[in-house]
């Protein structure tokens, strides 16, 4: 970023922080009276100089995650509740159908024992499970890395691996396709079974249907959601036959079916 750039960016900034000023001011005028009330600052979305994210716009990026500077989220990915992807000091890429689960921490490295810049790429159709810590590190398309895992620098997990839960991966090790690496610090534990490479794709399957459901429930407006309670509330379950003596048949309107894709078991439940 040039000098312009950099003017133009802390003029904005400065900008920004207007409302804030007015709200200090205001808070002093009001001497000992006044209630202060910290105002969140969170950004989903943030840049870091010319550094920005880029999303694709059927990727689903939760309100409480945060997405901050050079990290690309391709198409049909999800990133959770509470995630943070940050890409200060190298950049991060999440491949397309890749769910990045609750509360998990990707970041980069700009240097390390090994001297090595490392980006962390992570491919299509992976699954990070909730909480884990991917650092640096390499994730191909299709693995799975569990609950609780820690990948550190250098690590590359080829496609059709599988971290275990709670699993500590070491600097630099390769997790060759087709194994279960688990403990702290991880060692080969057995090999997959087809199920369970199967399962791999299942997962990022389930959770691209998933987030279409809270994409489009976080997107609704306060009208939508205060009509929907309302709905519920109409047709709430009732006895049945305290519904025959009213001689009430109660249909579920629409509005309130989840897709068939997001609970499977809905539809095998039906055919029986």
């Amino acid at each position: 970023m040039g000098t312009l750039g950099r003017a133009i960016y802390t003029v904005g900034f400065w900008i920004r922080e207007t409302g804030q000023a007015v709200d200090r001011l205001g808070s002093r005028l009001q001497g000992s009276y006044y209630f202060k009330e910290q105002l969140s600052r969170h950004r989903t979305l943030m840049n870091v100089f010319d550094k920005a994210p880029v999303v694709d716009k059927d990727a689903f990026v939760a309100p409480s995650a945060s997405v901050i500077g050079d990290v690309q989220v391709g198409r049909g990915s999800s990133i959770w509740y509470g995630c943070v992807l940050r890409g200060d000091v190298n950049h991060i890429v999440i491949g397309a159908g890749t769910n990045i689960q609750d509360n998990s921490l990707v970041h980069v490295a700009k240097s390390n024992l090994s001297g090595k810049v490392l980006p962390t790429i992570i491919g299509d159709n992976v699954t990070v499970g909730h909480s884990a810590v991917v650092h640096g590190c390499t994730v191909e398309d299709e693995a799975f890395v569990g609950m609780g895992a820690t990948l550190l620098d250098g690590v590359v997990v080829e496609k059709h691996a599988m971290v275990a839960a709670g699993a500590l991966v070491r600097q630099n090790t390769r997790i060759p396709s087709g194994e279960v690496w688990a403990g702290n610090p991880a060692k080969f534990l057995r090999k997959l079974t087809d199920e369970e490479i199967a399962f791999i794709s299942q997962s990022a399957t389930n959770y691209i249907n998933l987030a279409q459901v809270h994409a489009a429930e976080n997107g609704k407006s306060f009208d939508e959601i205060e009509f929907e309670k309302a709905l519920r509330k109409k047709f709430a379950h009732r006895d049945e036959e305290y519904d025959s003596m009213l001689g009430v048949v109660r249909e579920i309107p629409p509005e309130l079916i989840l897709p068939d894709n997001v609970l499977p078991d809905k539809a095998l439940k039906a055919e029986k």
